[in-house]
């Protein structure tokens, strides 16, 4: 049988006392391998492990407190303090509140999700604030990044008390406006919980993740966490008015402000008109309007999804306060690392390396590029392992839709067979593009630079930024920008 104080449910008083420890520094934990003696232990459920399996672990290396949940229990011979908690994730974030001091953070927070166009809208945003004098800090797919401060990005949204460890040495160094992607995984699992944003961005929403997301159901519901209020306060809602699942928040949201290429209204609040005045392999000419208001945007960046991105992240800095005089930053705004990354070379080839790795961002990349002036359009593409294979033939059928020749390869296999994965693409390229299948994914960007022309234009997606390739669990080093560069330079390579 359980003792008393095992089975009774910490009361409030308790609990702001166990707060209060916190703040005095009592570590907290959610690796039960990095608990020490005295720390709170959190059993966290998780994508794929329950905390819950791994507290005689931390009770076994000494922690004296074990938050969990209502079902939790405790050996007899445990002296440590239980406390079950209903609301476990929010308990996660008042503790790491506490822990890092990020109660009392000052800089404007600012939530970014969607499917596509996450990194981009960041790093733009992160322009605006800085050319207005902010100082800006960014937490994403590529990197965690502030003023005299740059590492690469483990997860696009990490845990939650490594998220409230970097906004903590953000507010030191005296950041005032962070900029964050946020993943559907993050806001299901309750990494963000705690933070109170200001402003909560809705870029689009297309097919991935389903397999974490039951269906896309479960993963619009997932994605409209971030917009019911992480923390203690409702954000200021921006959302794409031409997206079928951002019209239906605009719909939910009181106030929202909403953007649109297309002149739609916001059903609920006010919205950016922005209109495409040229679209050319030079980039794009915008107008854009809001309430009596009138500028332009001339960027080098191609593509309507871009025209896109370019007005969600002036509707968020809208929301932010920024005054339109400030979207003027944007003009020279040239990109993002891996995102239809144009790769410099001698032989004035067009090879660009993007990121897409779903059907919608594929179709997007290609028809940009396809409306561009050029002969033929290859694209090198495959399809991570472990992932959705639903979408496999989707990409197939982008791919198939818009290109001259497909090189069909591996992308991240991880622990499946390439060959299987490119199997499952094959039956989405079907019609009378030509096909090369090739595995391995270097000699598979070498067929296609052994072929083009400075008339033609390669598209090599998937990877984008990444420098690594995952095979059998291991990271290999992998970048296809320094790939092309090498073949590039050993010419013969291509043989």
């Amino acid at each position: 049988m359980k003792t008393e104080s095992h089975t009774v449910r910490a009361d409030e008083r308790e609990w702001q006392e166990l707060l209060e420890s916190v703040r005095s520094g009592r570590p907290v934990r959610l690796d039960s391998r990095e608990v020490q003696p005295g720390d709170v232990f959190v059993a966290l459920r998780g994508a794929h492990q329950d905390g819950a399996r791994f507290v005689p672990d931390a009770l076994n290396r000494g922690a004296a407190i074990v938050v969990g949940p209502e079902h939790i229990e405790l050996p007899e011979e445990s002296r440590a303090r239980l406390f079950r908690r209903a609301d476990l994730q929010d308990s996660l974030g008042d503790l790491a509140r506490a822990s890092f001091g990020t109660e009392r953070l000052s800089a404007l927070l600012i939530g970014i999700t969607g499917t596509n166009g996450k990194t981009t809208v960041a790093y733009m945003l992160e322009r605006l604030f800085r050319e207005a004098g902010r100082s800006v800090g960014v937490i994403g797919t590529v990197s965690y990044r502030w003023p005299g401060h740059e590492s690469p990005a483990a997860l696009t949204t990490p845990d939650c008390l490594t998220l409230h460890a970097l906004l903590s040495r953000m507010d030191r160094r005296g950041v005032d406006v962070v900029c964050m992607e946020v993943s559907s995984h993050a806001l299901d699992q309750g990494r963000i919980a705690g933070l109170d944003f200001g402003v909560a961005l809705f870029t689009n929403l297309s097919q991935d993740h389903l397999d974490y997301h039951a269906d896309m159901e479960e993963y619009y519901l997932a994605k409209a966490k971030l917009f019911g209020g992480a923390g203690r306060s409702q954000p200021r809602a921006v959302l794409n008015l031409d997206d079928t699942y951002g019209y239906r928040l605009a719909q939910e949201l009181p106030q929202g402000l909403g953007f649109s290429l297309q002149g739609r209204s916001n059903p609920r609040g006010e919205a950016l008109q922005a209109h495409i005045l040229a679209a050319s392999r030079r980039g794009l000419h915008l107008d854009m309007r809001f309430n009596s208001r009138h500028w332009e945007i001339t960027s080098p960046l191609i593509g309507r999804h871009n025209a896109s991105n370019l007005s969600a992240a002036q509707a968020a800095g809208l929301a932010a306060g920024l005054s339109v005089a400030d979207m003027k930053a944007l003009n020279g705004f040239t990109g993002v690392p891996g995102r239809l990354e144009k790769v410099s070379n001698e032989k004035d080839l067009h090879i660009f390396v993007d990121y897409a790795h779903t059907p919608d961002a594929l179709e997007n990349v290609l028809s940009s590029v396809r409306s561009l002036d050029i002969n033929r359009l290859f694209v090198v593409f495959g399809c991570g392992g472990d992932r959705d294979r639903t979408k496999r033939p989707l990409m197939g059928r982008a791919v198939a839709k818009h290109a001259d020749v497909a090189v069909l390869t591996s992308d991240n296999p991880r622990n499946e067979e390439p060959e299987a994965i490119m199997r499952d693409v094959l039956p989405g390229l079907t019609g009378s593009i030509r096909l090369i299948q090739e595995a391995d994914r270097r000699a598979a960007i070498a067929c296609a630079l052994q072929e083009i022309t400075p008339e033609d234009a390669l598209i090599i997606a998937g990877k984008g930024h990444e420098d690594y390739q995952e095979v059998c669990g291991q990271r290999h080093p992998f970048s296809d920008v320094q790939v092309v560069r090498e073949l590039l330079d050993h010419a013969h390579d291509l043989g």
